[in-house]
């Protein structure tokens, strides 16, 4: 039975077809850190934990990558308003998610880089 996964560029239900032959590397929009993540927010990251599972399962070698959102709006006011630097006040959240991701048994993506880490990346993209 193959794998039928909603295409949200084609906007169609389409068979998975890996690009790469037996290998999937997945990405995540993973957690804007100013404030502990909710049910709602985990309802994602479980969907995302069993797709990855599922891959495993039926064989593929498959690289998972979430990123984490430290850089915004609210944190900047946010932090400024707790008195911290932008980078402890963004870590206490991340550090709580960690620990409620761990909790619900899910698996640690691969590969989690943090926004602040690729701004220069982000900007030559849209020159």
């Amino acid at each position: 039975m193959a794998l039928v996964l909603r295409n949200s560029l084609s906007r169609q239900k389409e068979e998975f077809k890996p690009l790469e032959e037996g290998k999937v590397r997945m990405y995540a929009c993973g957690p804007t850190v100013y404030n502990f993540q909710h049910i709602g927010n985990f309802r994602t990251f479980t969907w995302v934990d069993l797709l990855r599972r599922y891959l495993k399962y039926k064989g593929y070698e498959v690289t998972a990558v979430m990123n984490l959102t430290d850089v915004d709006d609210k944190i900047i006011r946010d932090s400024r308003a707790a008195g911290m630097s932008r980078e402890e006040f963004t870590q206490q959240y991340v550090d709580a998610f960690h620990e409620d991701f761990e909790a619900l048994g899910l698996l640690r993506p691969d590969i989690e880089p943090k926004a602040t880490e690729h701004i220069d990346d982000m900007v030559d993209i849209v020159k």
